[in-house]
């Protein structure tokens, strides 16, 4: 039984940085931040990201590859007594809600992508862009074929594995975004006013300091790296023994780092020199943004490229959401991945199919006092993600043998025992402590 592997430790760092920049960072993160000041959040987000998250995400690299199973069996393999496997059960269950919904904003970006060959996006006859979003989700139609589509490029590519369809689809989509966030980030730093914007996004204002900005700020950094559902264990259990898993932390960090950065550079000045709110919420990639392209020499161009960015961001991140899934039902037998990948992405399909439908034919049902989608996002993003992550950090870090970790952590690396030493005791207490604040505050706060 020949288990699929990554070709290479580039391919693993380019496939594990696309499921975790996808839409948390391109979509999310500039939402988010206009919602709580830019400048101080990106900030104390940045931070967080680089020590609470790195630990966090070491801390799944070390379950993944040291089991060399995905969610369920490798908690399982370490811990066979008591139910610690549910952890990874939970793992699956919300992977496969947050696709559900999270494939129907991937329809609405295909629709937007589809649309901007036509130019009625940037400039619609009425000039009203809200109103042409809500025309579009309202019609239950176009946005139903535009979703199925977008789980069918999903399925196509993770039927194929990880080295031939995952590895190779992250080689070619990750500089390909990586070129097409630069050149939307040069344009808009060139346009008048764009300055205002720089400063909005980069300058932390520390007056504006309060509790909800460092809480937003860590769910922010859990959303940005694909934490607290298994996706890392299970893209690590593919790993090579002898890569560094440090070095590989850090790729994956780094790379975040740098499309939070060119996100907010081509979002933000391309507002403020327009002068566009900057806190539209969800909504500002499909009411704010084509507004602003539509104030451009060559917006439509400008905006193809902001909308194929979009999609590949996006397609990424649901590769990794699928691939959770299919690895513990296939065991290793690759044979039956294409059957097993179709069934899993059309029961997907099938389950985002009222979260579609929640703005147009359900627009009037409600589940505890929220349309489907949003209650869906809700148990997603604030009950099951942080008690993914907490689980998953009091496993590694005390189910798992010490011994164990130092060894399966510094194998291929030139780093020594104080930085498993420092490690250990951000995954034993400080990532377990924050988790537990924001697990708190987003239920009762």
């Amino acid at each position: 039984m020949q288990r699929d592997s990554w070709g290479s430790r580039i391919g693993f760092v380019l496939a594990a940085a696309g499921s975790a920049i996808g839409l948390g960072t391109v979509w999310r993160l500039p939402y988010v931040a206009g919602e709580q000041g830019g400048g101080l959040f990106f900030f104390i987000f940045i931070i967080l990201l680089m020590t609470v998250g790195t630990s966090l995400l070491l801390a799944e690299f070390v379950l993944g590859r040291s089991t060399k199973e995905g969610a369920i069996e490798a908690y399982r393999k370490i811990a066979p007594k008591g139910q610690w496997h549910l952890i990874g059960i939970i793992g699956m269950v919300a992977s496969f809600l947050l696709l559900s919904f999270y494939s129907v904003v991937g329809g609405w970006i295909t629709t937007y992508f589809v649309r901007s060959f036509t130019g009625n996006v940037t400039n619609p006859p009425d000039g009203d862009h809200a109103a042409l979003f809500e025309q579009i989700t309202s019609n239950p139609w176009e946005v139903g074929i535009a979703h199925l589509a977008f789980m069918i490029m999903t399925i196509l590519v993770v039927q194929m594995g990880i080295k031939k369809g995952i590895e190779k689809a992250s080689i070619y989509m990750m500089p390909a975004l990586f070129v097409i966030f630069l050149i939307l980030m040069v344009r808009s730093l060139t346009l008048d006013g764009a300055y205002e914007g720089v400063v909005y996004f980069l300058q932390p204002d520390f007056s504006a300091l309060t509790g909800d900005t460092f809480l937003f700020a860590l769910g922010q950094a859990f959303f940005s790296l694909s934490l607290g559902v298994s996706v890392m264990v299970t893209y690590s259990s593919y790993l090579d023994k002898n890569a560094s898993l440090p070095s590989s932390a850090w790729s994956v960090v780094l790379l975040s780092v740098l499309i939070a950065i060119m996100a907010g550079l081509a979002i933000f000045p391309a507002l403020y020199a327009f002068d566009m709110p900057p806190d539209q919420g969800p909504m500002l990639i499909f009411s704010v943004i084509p507004a602003v392209f539509g104030q451009l020499a060559f917006g439509e161009v400008f905006f193809f490229l902001f909308m194929l960015l979009m999609l590949f961001a996006t397609l990424t991140s649901a590769f990794s959401l699928i691939e959770i899934i299919v690895t513990p039902l296939i065991r290793g037998k690759e044979y039956l991945r294409k059957r097993m990948t179709w069934i899993v992405g059309l029961l997907i399909f099938a389950m985002g199919i009222p979260s579609n439908l929640s703005y147009s034919l359900l627009s009037d049902t409600y589940f505890f006092g929220m349309i489907f989608f949003d209650a869906v996002d809700y148990l997603v993003s604030n009950i099951l993600l942080p008690l993914g992550a907490l689980l998953i950090s009091l496993f590694v870090a005390y189910k798992m043998k010490k011994p164990d970790l130092r060894e399966e952590l510094l194998r291929g690396s030139k780093l020594g025992d104080r930085f498993f030493s420092i490690w250990l005791l951000m995954i034993r207490f400080i990532t377990p402590f924050c988790i537990i604040v924001v697990f708190f505050y987003l239920i009762f706060g």
